[in-house]
């Protein structure tokens, strides 16, 4: 009976094969393990120039979109960037705007400012500096209503597919008083939000393993501070 209801309870669910799962991509491009992908995913800030292959960004995008979304509204919207020219000027706009970020959370105007041996923004400044040099900027956008949870799942389908094909990305955005250039620049109509600027690229390092807080400090069980059972 099992072989006869698909998915009937009690029975498992078979997938589908890979060469049917979407018409529109070849899937089988993705042979790292899920577990892999997400495991060994961190933010990369350091991106080497190299351009990415269209099938690859084609990829990626089709992994965004197939996150789910309340209601399946699919209101989430994707631009991507590889103009070098746009991406340069992109870059000057996030320079400047992560610094204004600084300078109203901390009342720092540049480097200069930052303590001596405070290197936790470190990489985040190098990003500021480099935005204009990398090879792609995924821009993580919405129609209205702009739910995010209809929109950001998207972001993470396409940070993952990227991990698979060696992309290395990080989620990042603009000061809200800068989004009206960005939607100049790019032509971004008023109704369209913005999300996350997502730069994407071949790192200049590697990729995982990451430190993170044990499932233990962070997850209840049943009731809020009721024990996981791995504990």
């Amino acid at each position: 009976m099992c072989g006869q209801v698909r998915g009937q309870r009690g029975c498992p669910v078979m997938s589908e094969p890979a060469a049917t799962v979407s018409s529109e991509v070849d899937v089988t491009e993705f042979s790292m393990p899920i577990g892999e992908a997400i495991f060994t995913q961190r933010s990369i800030r350091r991106m080497r120039p190299d351009p990415i292959p269209v099938e690859h960004l084609r990829l990626v995008v089709a992994a965004a979109v197939k996150a789910p979304s309340g209601g399946n509204s699919q209101i989430g919207r994707i631009l991507v960037v590889t103009d070098r020219d746009k991406i340069a000027a992109f870059g000057e706009l996030y320079h400047r705007s992560w610094w204004a970020k600084r300078k109203a959370d901390r009342g720092w105007n540049g480097p200069a400012d930052v303590p001596p041996g405070d290197t936790s923004h470190a990489p985040a400044m190098r990003l500021a500096d480099e935005m204009k040099d990398v090879p792609c900027v995924a821009f993580i956008l919405s129609e209205p209503p702009h739910m995010p949870e209809s929109v950001l799942l998207s972001a993470q389908n396409l940070m993952l597919a990227a991990r698979a094909l060696g992309i290395g990305s990080v989620p990042t955005r603009l000061h809200p008083d800068d989004y009206g250039e960005f939607r100049s620049l790019f032509g971004v109509p008023d109704r369209i939000g913005f999300h996350f600027a997502i730069p994407l690229g071949y790192p200049r390092g590697r990729f995982g393993p990451t430190s993170r807080k044990p499932t233990a400090e962070t997850t209840h069980w049943n009731e809020w501070g009721g024990p996981v059972p791995w504990a």
